[in-house]
């Protein structure tokens, strides 16, 4: 049963009311200086914090949900982590939906042939339910070869990592 459904709400529901605000929040939080001061700021009262971020929300016409949420994290002392929330959030209705989340590593970027070859093998880990949500990243110092981590399997294929273990192996045998 999906995370949602076990408190006796309808995912429906649930995304549509609360997936697009928290995302809308986390942004206003992150895109205004004073707001995000505001949160963050250690010495400023619960109380103050609260009503400040209700009289925000209130004049972004955030739904009762949402609203209810963040005075939760604000009686709780929580606000500063309400990016952290959201990215939980995110992961909980994503792993709900069927989608897994792969991240590739590479020393180059790769070209199209390639990206559309490793899909399709990483797509053969996958359930029949479930997508593949492939994130690409470029790090020159694994010198060549990917890292790949999806769902809970890693693999660290890297160049960088083969010369660690054998420059290891012939530092233990000298």
């Amino acid at each position: 049963m999906a995370a949602p459904a076990r408190f006796g709400l309808k995912v429906r529901y649930f995304s549509t009311t609360v997936v697009k605000p928290v995302s809308k929040l986390v942004m206003s939080i992150l895109k205004d200086p004073k707001f995000y001061g505001v949160v963050n700021n250690p010495h400023i009262k619960r109380n103050i914090k609260q009503k400040t971020v209700n009289d925000v929300l209130l004049k972004q016409k955030i739904s009762p949900i949402m609203l209810n949420l963040v005075n939760l994290l604000a009686e709780n002392g929580r606000l500063r982590q309400t990016p952290d929330v959201a990215t939980a959030f995110s992961k909980i209705m994503s792993a709900h939906r069927g989608e897994v989340l792969c991240s590739v590593t590479t020393a180059q970027p790769l070209d199209e042939a390639n990206l559309s070859e490793l899909k399709s093998a990483l797509t053969g880990f996958l359930k029949k339910s479930e997508t593949l949500k492939l994130e690409t990243k470029t790090d020159p110092s694994i010198l060549g070869g990917m890292i790949v981590s999806i769902g809970d399997k890693y693999a660290d294929m890297s160049t960088k990592t083969k010369i660690q273990k054998l420059s290891k192996l012939i530092n233990e045998a000298v």
